[in-house]
């Protein structure tokens, strides 16, 4: 079988147009594949930001809540109500809302805002620059330096600013793992602080945290919380609900799904149809193969083995331009929300693997219909 998988790779390699024409068109429709999942899985974990960032084991909301950005404010009493649940060790409110930042300079800029608990402080980032304890100061504030730390001006400490009519100021500069979706700066103050200077509803609270007192408890705490008429979901489930809500209720999912399978097909064309002329241009040599003895098992297995290479050629090309772009435009552009994960890897190769498999197919269909003597009349 070995000299059998040589001698494919010799003829695979005889024809360097073909042979280069399928490693690009294989390479090209993963390239497209790899840059459409990227874009799409990095969005996702972009807009799930402040359930990672944040950290909370349980997070307990209005039942209608799809995503952290569009939180429905609770009752204040909810908190007492939550906090005498059996199996919570504690559980601390928490604020997201909106500001309009006024400038030093005069500009307006939008800002996300998030309030932790006072004396908790439960859900805080790590700072760079500046105290913990500096969040306590009047008017403190803590600013996320991340791609849209500058639509801020890139504040220093003690930089000083208006949010919506109210003084503030920059006590600490913080660092979060992902960063926000929707290209707002983050700001973060304390529970009481946010819920008195920004303008709201009758309730503020935007959410519960909590915390177990151990896993086991979680079921129980979940019960109670939705036999009050609310909703507690664990960290991953929140992620999964806000997953499904931009996969399925917006169209971002839909749009980057028909140019995956675009990408697909446009791969899957060019290297069938290439594949099938490399089949008619060798077909000579595999009926020559065919009539010194060769079984039709021997001839599925280079057609195969022939596929597979450039298959796995046309992958490892892909990613690498695909990664390389990635990182380029991460570089060039702070906001390109794109990531490559496991899953869109794995998914890039088993549509290469399904391209390689039916263009075999087509090429299989061909080799045995091959009639040796054919060879020898002509």
């Amino acid at each position: 079988m070995s000299g059998i998988l040589s001698l494919a790779m010799k003829l695979l390699l005889g024809d360097r147009g073909k042979f280069y024409t399928l490693v690009i068109g294989i390479t090209f429709a993963v390239f497209l594949m790899m840059l459409m999942t990227s874009m799409f899985f990095g969005i996702i974990q972009h807009s799930a930001a402040n359930i990672i960032n944040i950290g909370a084991e349980i997070w307990v909301m209005d039942p209608n809540v799809q995503t952290p950005q569009n939180s429905i404010p609770m009752p204040d009493y909810m908190l007492d109500v939550v906090r005498s649940v059996p199996g919570v060790d504690y559980a601390v409110p928490l604020y997201l809302g909106a500001g309009l930042v006024r400038l030093e300079n005069g500009d307006y800029q939008a800002a996300t805002v998030v309030g932790l608990d006072d004396a908790t402080l439960f859900g805080r980032p790590p700072l760079v620059e500046g105290r913990t304890a500096d969040i306590y100061r009047n008017n403190a504030f803590f600013v996320v330096r991340d791609a849209n730390y500058a639509k801020l001006g890139s504040p220093k400490l003690g930089t000083t600013f208006e949010i919506n009519d109210h003084r503030g100021v920059i006590a600490g500069i913080a660092t979060v793992p992902v960063g926000s979706l929707f290209g707002l700066p983050t700001l973060y103050t304390t529970y009481g602080r946010a819920t008195q200077d920004l303008p709201s509803t009758r309730y503020v609270m935007s959410f519960i945290l909590v915390r177990p007192k151990s896993p086991a408890a979680v079921a129980g705490i979940q019960r109670a919380v939705h036999a009050l008429g609310y909703r507690a979901l664990t960290a991953a489930e929140f992620t999964t609900r806000n997953d499904q809500f931009y996969e399925f209720q917006t169209a971002m999912g839909m749009n980057i799904l028909i140019m995956t399978l675009i990408s697909f097909v446009v791969g899957l064309s060019i290297a069938g149809e290439t594949f099938y002329m490399f089949v008619l241009d060798n077909l000579e040599r595999f009926g020559a193969l065919k009539a010194i003895g060769a079984r039709s098992s021997e001839l599925v297995a280079m057609i195969f083995y022939q596929s597979l290479v450039v298959g796995f050629l046309g992958f490892g090309f892909g990613v690498l331009l695909a990664s390389g772009l990635i990182a380029f435009g991460k570089l060039k552009i702070p906001n390109y929300a794109a990531v490559i994960t496991y899953q869109n890897l794995g998914m890039a190769l088993v549509m290469v693997l399904v391209i390689s498999v039916v263009s075999a197919y087509i090429g299989i269909r061909r080799i045995l219909r091959i009639d040796p003597f054919v060879v020898f009349r002509s």
